[in-house]
């Protein structure tokens, strides 16, 4: 009878086995597992797939998105999401990812820890997670690993960071130290910061209601400051300035108290973008692919 540490050795041999049989007869590309696929994360993953990079997203079992219309992960809640013509499918095994690239969509995988890493042996691991820390990634899981935003120490944890900041050096590959650290406020437009995220007033579950023209609010509604525009449990939830409801938590979501659940726009032009990737996640997906194709090239690794 073997040791628990033996067994444990020996089921990852076999499915190592398993997934070599099924990849044998496709002549693919290396993969690139990027974690996380929220909105940023979203932007990130389009501009990987557009330029012919080998895709595979790992998620949590309950992703909190609230620009939803924009973010891949609702492939979690829905089967599949899809986000500007491109369509992500939630795989239950390994053994699917091939087929879903062969359909031209990108799987994801509910793994949270990203242990399918050590069974893909993937040439690049893209942490996108953007927790402000890192919750796992290092730089012994690929040849190659990225980290977005702060918590990354480049050189350390992982080969590059990616800077998250809106700014002059939004989208900046960092390849020694950190991003600009965090903090804790939002990225003005047209002189409104703190005020455009709205936080959970309270603790429960998320409901949508209706306006007064009788529609439900949701994303991409236009609203006015003080206006009640859903509810946690039996707690109102107010827009807090005049503009465009650019992000919702998902109904029936369980909300805590503090949880980040809205976001509003002031510029009414957005009501057009609710369901595109935004001009930040563009920016942060190209230092992404600068990154990956330099570290790609020094290391004499074919990613494309």
């Amino acid at each position: 009878m073997y040791a628990e540490g033996k067994c444990e050795e020996l089921i990852l041999l076999e499915m190592r086995k398993v997934w070599i049989m099924a990849e044998k007869n496709h002549a693919a590309h290396a993969w690139v597992v990027v974690r996380g696929a929220g909105d940023l994360a979203t932007g990130v993953i389009l501009k990987l797939y557009h330029c012919g990079f080998r895709v595979i997203v790992t998620e949590c079992a309950q992703p909190s998105a609230i620009r939803r219309r924009a973010a891949l992960c609702e492939a979690v809640w829905q089967g599949t999401a899809q986000v500007e013509g491109v369509t992500c499918r939630r795989i239950q095994t390994l053994e699917q990812a091939g087929g879903a690239v062969r359909d031209g969509e990108i799987p994801l995988l509910v793994d949270e820890a990203a242990e399918c890493v050590d069974i893909l042996r993937p040439a690049a691991v893209v942490d996108a997670i953007l927790a402000k820390r890192n919750l796992g990634t290092h730089r012994e899981m690929a040849p190659i690993t990225v980290g977005l935003g702060p918590g990354f120490i480049a050189g350390q944890d992982v080969d590059a960071v990616i800077e998250t900041m809106r700014g002059h050096f939004l989208g900046r590959v960092i390849w020694a130290g950190g991003a600009i650290p965090n903090t804790g406020i939002p990225g003005n437009i047209n002189g409104y910061s703190r005020e455009r995220v709205i936080h959970a007033p309270g603790t429960g579950p998320m409901t949508f209601i209706r306006g007064e023209n009788g529609e439900v609010i949701d994303i991409g509604a236009v609203v006015k400051k003080g206006q009640v525009i859903a509810k946690v449990g039996e707690t109102p939830v107010l827009a807090t300035l005049d503009g465009v409801l650019r992000g919702l938590i998902r109904e029936g979501y369980p909300v805590v108290k503090g949880l980040k659940i809205a976001d509003i726009d002031p510029r009414m032009d957005q009501v057009a973008y609710c369901d595109t990737v935004s001009d930040k996640a563009r920016a942060i997906g190209g230092g992404v692919v600068e990154a990956l194709l330099v570290m790609a090239k020094k290391a004499g690794i074919r990613l494309l």
